[in-house]
């Protein structure tokens, strides 16, 4: 009976993930049909070559690295568990693939559209970042349920033994592709920004910018590809921690359990899809307003998952306890965006805009602070409601929680993926000399992609906060740990070595992908420069700009940056156990969580707050575009990039690697 019951409900979640690759197939129908100009589909084909060229590359490193692991892994586990490895490997390559796939075709169908109308743009772009959404989701959930149907029948193995795989491999791949894509796109962004905006004074996206290009590329390969790769992730990573709760504490109640985690998995992408499939039908209609449509997606799905979430929390489990901690881990999820979307888009940036009057000093010392006064509510936020879940639920509840926050991750993704579609739309529409209206509407969208996508790294730092926290007593409660005369007391000189290296590790690796992006940069705006002074005609437009050799810049930038940075997270909980002790590894995992999520909040608001202070004065305030508040906006936005898109969102998943290699590898030496 309880096994039937575990049965049914993975098989609804299996279907719930068929369904959405289903619909994804309609969507991305929907999407090559749209018609488009020569013009704008050229420049869109080069972007599309660049983004692909790119990961091309990318993959040549990292597949043989995931195959060596994969190898290693069969023989210090089991066959079984390197295969599910390699199956979350190829499932986080596969989301960020398949969405930069349809993102690049998507980005100059948009600028088509937005000749007709804002409404047909809005529908098109919203259409492209729904396939990535619905295409990540999908994929959690297939690997997942196919993990539980086959273990256990087939391979007489516990489920949860071998999943711990699965979150492994998406773990290693996102933190490449955050890690990646986030040095190209910064580096192509700051050097375009640099010459370009500040030296050249010509506008953002002119197509006399060498570095235009490049720099529309990265939105693709950094906020798409990357960005999907982070939120499979950490989707992944949340169930992960309530299948691993569930079978150190709950294995009496194993069936109820894990069945309502995957009922809860399938409510989640049903809710998407529903809202999903309405905004893209609201969206067509004329005079609506598109940031209602867009801003709205999370909340009515978030409202129809608690819906669904209280029915079969009452009628088919018959525990209601489910249901609140869920409900606190969406509405947990819900205060951080709002606090987000308040400090990236409200009265914080109007005062770093003001301030820009008096200079780049003024500028940077306000965009510091109020990325530091917005970690003061955002922990409250978490805290309350890690102390709530625990309340009900134990240790268990705070991973029921934050697995609430990303049930309606496919909806999250969909509006933070439309974002660069709309932006790289605007760039095409620069580069193709295309009417001002157009321009304008392409803007209209993405000032509202700048504010989900700052929405969007806040549920992922949250959910980070919680997933991380519950993998952290997953390692202390495992039976190697227990059985050991452990002593975690601050008195323990083990423990404090380990908070204080777990605390410096989130700086180490934010100095290591801001140096990589500077280096990349600066050959960046080298090169910008040097084709400026020795190409004449170009800045008036008679010749065209070099555009492949800023692409090869950023490639090759990104690849060699990331490496180091990557392999961080993996090697020092070895360096710990093997120098001071298991206690100093269980230090390093507090130290590091504590650090970690308070700095990648502190590095996404800031970053969020400079960027669309920039933008406030663009529209015509303190002097707008040309005047001394914009210089010293756009060195702010410039000295911000790294900070909310490369070290800020990477933090996340380094948070979580650090837990899931010391619960993989650890337990071997002890």
């Amino acid at each position: 009976m309880q096994r039937g019951f575990i049965v049914v409900s993975v098989l609804i979640a299996l279907a719930m993930s068929i369904l959405g690759f289903f619909i994804v197939s309609f969507f991305i129908h929907a999407i090559l049909k749209y018609p488009s100009e020569c013009s704008i589909r050229e420049i869109g084909t080069i972007i599309r070559k660049g983004a692909f060229a790119y990961l091309k590359r990318q993959y040549k490193i990292l597949t043989p690295f995931v195959l060596a692991l994969t190898v290693l892994l069969s023989f210090l586990f089991s066959i079984e568990f390197s295969i599910v490895f390699f199956v979350g490997s190829l499932f986080s390559i596969a989301s960020g693939l398949v969405g930069m796939n349809v993102s690049t075709i998507a980005n100059y169908k948009t600028t088509s559209a937005a000749k007709k109308s804002l409404n047909d743009a809005l529908f098109v772009s919203f259409t492209g970042g729904s396939i990535m959404g619905i295409t990540t989701c999908s994929f959690g959930i297939l690997g997942i349920s196919l993990t539980f149907l086959i273990a256990s029948p087939l391979l007489n193995l516990q489920p949860i033994d071998i999943l711990l795989g699965y979150s492994l491999g998406a773990s290693l791949v996102a933190l490449f592709a955050r890690v990646g894509g986030g040095i190209y796109t910064k580096a192509a962004d700051i050097g375009a920004d640099i010459v370009g905006k500040t030296e050249a004074q010509i506008p953002e996206d002119d197509p006399r910018n060498p570095a235009v290009i490049a720099d529309n590329v990265g939105d693709n390969v950094g906020d798409v590809a990357g960005m999907g790769a982070d939120l499979f992730e950490s989707y992944i990573g949340a169930a992960y921690g309530c299948f691993a709760m569930i079978g150190l504490f709950f294995r009496n109640n194993i069936s109820e359990y894990t069945s309502f985690v995957f009922l809860l998995l399938a409510i989640g992408l049903g809710s998407s899809i529903i809202v999903i499939l309405f905004a893209q039908n609201i969206s067509k209609r004329k005079n609506v307003n598109p940031v209602k449509v867009i801003k709205n997606v999370g909340i009515y799905a978030s409202s129809i998952a608690i819906i669904l979430t209280f029915l079969v929390s009452k009628l088919i489990t018959h525990n209601i306890t489910f249901f609140y901690v869920v409900t606190i881990g969406i509405i947990c999820g819900s205060l951080i965006g709002i606090i987000t979307d308040y400090y990236t888009s409200s009265k914080p940036v109007m005062n770093i805009a003001e301030d820009s009057k008096a200079g780049t000093a003024s500028n940077i010392l306000r965009g510091f602070s109020t990325g530091m006064e917005s970690t003061f509510l955002t922990i409250v936020v978490i805290v309350i409601a890690i102390y709530a879940a625990f309340s009900l639920l134990n240790i268990f509840g705070i991973a029921l929680a934050g697995l609430g926050m990303l049930i309606t991750v496919a909806a999250t993704i969909s509006i933070d993926a439309y974002g660069p579609i709309s932006d790289n739309a605007g760039g095409i529409a620069e580069m193709t000399h295309q009417p001002e209206f157009v321009r304008v509407r392409t803007d209209t969208l993405d000032s509202i992609g700048n504010t989900t996508a700052a929405i969007g790294k806040g549920f992922s730092i949250g959910s980070a906060a919680l997933t991380a926290l519950t993998l952290f007593n997953t390692f202390t409660h495992i039976d190697k740990v227990q059985t050991m005369n452990i002593n975690l007391t601050l008195e323990n000189p083990q423990v404090i070595i380990g908070l204080f290296v777990g605390a410096m590790l989130p700086y180490l690796f934010s100095s290591l992908t801001i140096n990589s992006v500077t280096q990349a940069a600066n050959a960046m705006v080298k090169e910008v420069r040097r084709q400026f002074k020795e190409t004449p005609g170009l800045l008036k437009g008679l010749v065209s700009p070099d555009y492949e050799k800023c692409i090869d810049i950023s490639t090759s930038g990104a690849l060699k940056g990331m490496i180091i940075p990557s392999l961080l997270g993996m090697i020092f909980p070895f360096i710990l156990f093997w120098l001071v002790g298991l206690e100093s590894v269980i230090g390093l995992l507090a130290g590091v969580l504590v650090s970690g999520v308070t700095m990648a909040i502190f590095m996404s608001n800031s970053g969020g707050a400079w960027d669309n202070a920039k933008k406030y004065i663009e529209s015509g305030h303190f002097g707008g575009k040309g005047s001394s508040a914009h210089i010293a906006a756009v060195t702010g936005d410039t000295v911000g990039d790294p900070l909310k898109d490369t070290s800020g969102p990477s933090l996340n998943i380094l948070i979580k690697l650090i837990s899931i290699i010391t619960l993989t590898f650890i337990p071997l030496f002890l």
